[in-house]
């Protein structure tokens, strides 16, 4: 890459149009969040008017129900008996059960008029609820920016040379977590948000068992216990993918343990773990990044490579961490997976990223048919320097 020179009063300059670009933004953002929570104020105090208005339509509708039906019964005891009953008697009663009957249509026709109102002010609700946290999320995220870009450039002026040979590099952290986010956004929405759905219409039809047929209902609740249990376990292992609490209570090493003894119970694959050298725990953001090009390699393995077996070795050296990541399965030509479009090889290329943002290098060995090897090799603290050359690695 071509050096530029920069001179750290443009760079200034830079940063300060940056600031206002963001703060302008960062306002508007805060102001669709206070919109948000304006209009949610609103529409719960009109669900709240709603739901005791739909209850008393419906205490309405089951008195006129239960008065409906004594004067059908009373029509029909006069229309039967004419000695007693003159023919007032009968029109009387007949006009009188009508009556009953277009009242009770009509409140019932408001009772679904009103229901039909609240679920829809529910449905806005969850959107406007989920749009005010999003923006709440986000109005967080600048202000963290905000406050990296408010304070002295002038350190990143002295090293703007250097952070021009990693320009390309930070872009493809930004890929990374990207990819990680669509993955994330895949797995719920083919996971939780599917059964959370199927729960919604499960609720439904039994507040329908309950008014028609309540000895069904029992049933009904367990298999929807077990659909709400089967979310849980879905919503857990996206949890577990994205930070293992093992990582972060116990080190890699456990942490690694714990996620082949899974992967092998999931993928049906014999698993070998070797550990080599004195065991340590590494800063967070370095244990971070060795466990997820580690989880990247099995996700490639149990893809693609058809494999029985897959074996993890983990050395400590005194200033480097070596880890070997190998596999008998189909194997690959690596240049030509490498020579794809990213987003097609993404697995590899997340990989050689996290690999270079640690200050280490990630190999690839591979042959159609010869199985696969990846290896990693990381300088620990001491060797190139303890500041952070790894700093984002974690995604």
């Amino acid at each position: 890459m071509k050096r530029t020179e920069v001179k750290p009063k443009l760079l200034e300059e830079i940063r300060q149009k940056l600031v206002r670009l963001i703060e302008e933004n960062q306002k508007e953002i805060i102001g669709i969040a206070e919109a948000a929570e304006e209009e949610i104020s609103v529409l719960r105090r009109e669900l709240e008017q709603l739901h005791e208005e739909v209850k008393k339509v419906i205490d309405k509708v089951d008195a006129l129900a239960v008065e409906e039906r004594r004067a059908r019964r009373r029509l029909a005891e006069v229309s039967a008996d004419f000695s007693r009953y003159s023919e007032a008697d009968i029109k009387e009663a007949y006009e009188h059960a009508q009556r009953l009957q277009v009242e009770l249509l009509n409140l019932r026709a408001k009772e679904e008029l009103l229901r039909t109102r609240r679920d829809e002010l529910e449905r806005t609700l969850k959107r406007l609820l989920a749009t005010k946290e999003r923006a709440e999320k986000l109005a967080s995220r600048v202000s963290v920016i905000l406050e990296y870009l408010r304070k002295d450039f002038q350190e990143l002026a002295d090293n703007w040379q250097e952070m021009l040979s990693r320009q390309e590099l930070a872009l493809k952290v930004l890929e990374v977590q990207e990819e990680e986010r669509r993955r994330v956004a895949r797995e719920i929405h083919d996971g939780p948000a599917q059964v959370m759905a199927n729960v919604v219409l499960r609720v439904e039809y039994c507040l329908k068992l309950m008014e028609k047929r309540p000895e069904a209902l029992g049933e009904e609740l367990r298999a929807l216990q077990e659909l709400v249990r089967e979310g849980l376990q879905e919503v857990r292992k996206i949890i577990y993918d994205l930070r293992p609490m093992a990582l972060d209570d116990l080190g890699l090493v456990a942490a690694l343990k714990r996620y082949l003894e899974d992967f092998k119970a999931a993928r049906k694959l014999e698993t070998d773990f070797v550990l080599l050298g004195r065991e340590r725990r590494l800063p967070a953001t370095q244990e971070a990044a060795i466990f997820r090009i580690v989880q990247e390699a099995l996700s490639n393995v149990a893809k693609h490579a058809a494999a029985s077996r897959v074996l993890v070795k983990l050395e400590f050296g005194p200033r480097r961490l070596n880890l070997v990541v190998k596999d008998d399965g189909r194997g690959f030509v690596p240049e030509k997976v490498l020579g794809e479009s990213q987003r097609r090889g993404f697995g590899l290329w997340s990989m050689k990223e996290r690999a270079e943002l640690l200050g280490g290098e990630l190999g690839v060995f591979s042959s159609p048919g010869q199985g696969t090897v990846i290896t990693l090799s990381v300088p620990l603290a001491g060797e190139e320097g303890e500041s952070g050359t790894n700093k984002g690695a974690g995604g």
